[in-house]
Order: C-alpha cells, then structure tokens, then sequence
C-alpha cells in the first residue's frame, strides 16, 4: 500500500475500515489517496483524517479519482461530510475555502 502508514489509515474520518477500495471495495493492490492534494493540502489531508484507500484502477487508473473530476468531487463531498460531524462549516472553510457540499 501506498502513500499512508498504518496508523494514517486507521485515523481516516472517511472510510473507518480500511479493508478494501473505497469505491470499489477491491481489497489487493490498494493505495492511499488523499482527498485534497498539493503539498501543504496533503499534509492537511493526512493530519485531519481525509484519506480513503483506493485500487490502483480507482486511484490512477483512466477514470480513476485522479483523473475523473466526478469521483473527486464526490471524494471532496464524503471529506467535508465526515469533517463536518465534529467541526463546523466555518472550520472547513477556513482550511479549505471552498464548501462541496
């Protein structure tokens, strides 16, 4: 797996198990991707709990979440959604400056 150690996988807000690609559910050759990329944003991503595990078809692959501005933003969504739970709307928009929702 790549890009997130263990424990940033058990700290994602999005997806509380881990055990298989977030859109898929594929359970072999996963990777971590954090929802908001960018060097200071990746870091944010990481720290706050906004990574989901994905196969490397969903990840990378040509209609993955890199690519597919539709999988990203529903990614965006499901992050200020689980952000949202325990933090206000102003919070996030003081992180991220943008509501998804």
């Amino acid at each position: 797996m790549q890009g997130c150690t263990l424990q940033d996988r058990m700290k994602s807000i999005i997806q509380t198990d881990g055990n298989g690609c977030y859109l898929c559910g594929k359970t072999v050759g996963l990777e971590c991707h954090h929802v908001f990329a960018g060097v200071a944003n990746k870091k944010l991503s990481t720290r706050l709990g906004l990574t989901v595990m994905l196969c490397k078809e969903c990840h990378t692959g040509k209609h993955g979440a890199q690519y597919d501005k539709e999988k990203n933003l529903m990614l965006k969504r499901d992050a200020q959604f689980a952000f949202e739970r325990t933090h206000t709307r102003s919070e996030w928009m003081k992180l991220f400056g943008k509501n998804y929702l």
